[in-house]
């Protein structure tokens, strides 16, 4: 029997999945939700996403993508979930747990729900009564950008069940896409949140001037900021070098496809945050995570000068220049 996925969103990250399941050849069949019925019908007719990665052929008959959310869980025995932390509430508003019951849940968000200050397997834990076990995250390093050029990328499937990691992440393969397992879904899904908060860090670094000797230090002292946190809020035997820690966190600080950096960038040349989501017309994670972190952070007390430089920045209308400034005092 065919194994059947619903991919939920619309963005560019949706859509690299969609690619990766379609590309990828053992035997399933792959549901699409989007919320936008003109997308919808765009992709029925034109077989590319019209706002996000057009270049992606869309392989999915037109039965298969819908802006009908119950009706596309009901289809699925796994539910990948691609909205945008900060929206996940209203995208899921319409179902109850029995929508999901019996689902194995894939997280490929990498934010925190703001409010209730949940990443998203907790989440969907406490709110959807699904069990940990049945959770899966996805972290990177893989930017949707280049899994559209088909540019080599890795991707870490974690899961307390390391069966069902295993069993996801070889419906997810392709000759251009690799996957590990590992079980440590907190600590991946925590590196994957604060890895978009020091893009903005960086990002603000280079906006404002600072040069790549800064930016390696930022991020070495970043790193050092992840384990510290992921080892207090869940502390196991981890390598915090792995791919799914470190390199989440390289390719996210530097790539120009890093949509937390330029946001960032343009933070440090002046913008409001608010003019700065207008024109980049996408959702910078780095934004809302910074002020979950920082409540969550009240419980921990993990010193996080990095995070507190940002969230000062964007929460408190300090000066970037000062607050980085400050920063380069206590960095080493």
């Amino acid at each position: 029997m065919a194994t059947k996925i619903a991919v939920i969103g619309g963005g560019s990250w949706a859509t690299a999945i969609i690619k990766m399941l379609t590309d990828n050849l053992s035997a399933k069949e792959v549901y699409w939700w989007m919320r936008c019925a003109d997308s919808v019908a765009h992709v029925r007719q034109f077989k590319h996403n019209p706002r996000y990665l057009s270049s992606v052929e869309i392989k999915l008959p037109e039965n298969q993508v819908s802006n009908d959310l119950k009706s596309t869980l009901a289809q699925a025995d796994w539910v990948l979930l691609c909205v945008p932390a900060a929206f996940l509430q209203d995208a899921l508003s319409t179902i109850s747990p029995a929508d999901l019951k019996g689902k194995k849940i894939i997280s490929a968000i990498k934010g925190i729900v703001p409010g209730d200050n949940l990443i998203i397997g907790e989440y969907i834990n406490q709110h959807y009564a699904i069990p940990l076990e049945d959770i899966l995250v996805i972290s990177g390093p893989c930017h949707a950008e280049e899994v559209a050029l088909e540019k080599l990328s890795y991707l870490t499937i974690a899961s307390p069940d390391l069966d069902s990691a295993s069993a996801f992440a070889q419906l997810i393969t392709t000759r251009y896409i690799k996957t590990n397992t590992s079980e440590d879904i907190y600590g991946t899904e925590y590196a994957a949140v604060l890895k978009n908060i020091y893009a903005v860090a960086s990002g603000i670094c280079h906006g404002i001037g600072y040069g790549d000797n800064f930016q390696a230090v930022l991020i070495a002292n970043a790193i050092r900021e992840i384990s510290r946190f992921v080892n207090e809020v869940h502390p196991i035997n981890r390598d915090i070098n792995e791919s799914a820690y470190l390199g989440d966190l390289l390719v996210t600080a530097y790539s120009q496809f890093s949509r937390n950096r330029t946001f960032g960038t343009m933070i440090g040349k002046g913008y409001t945050v608010k003019s700065a989501q207008l024109e980049m017309n996408m959702v910078a994670e780095g934004y809302y995570a910074v002020n979950s972190l920082h409540q969550i952070n009240k419980q921990y007390k993990v010193h996080m000068p990095i995070c507190r430089a940002v969230y000062a920045i964007l929460y408190e209308s300090h000066s970037p220049v000062i607050e980085m400034r400050l920063l380069a005092e206590e960095l080493n």
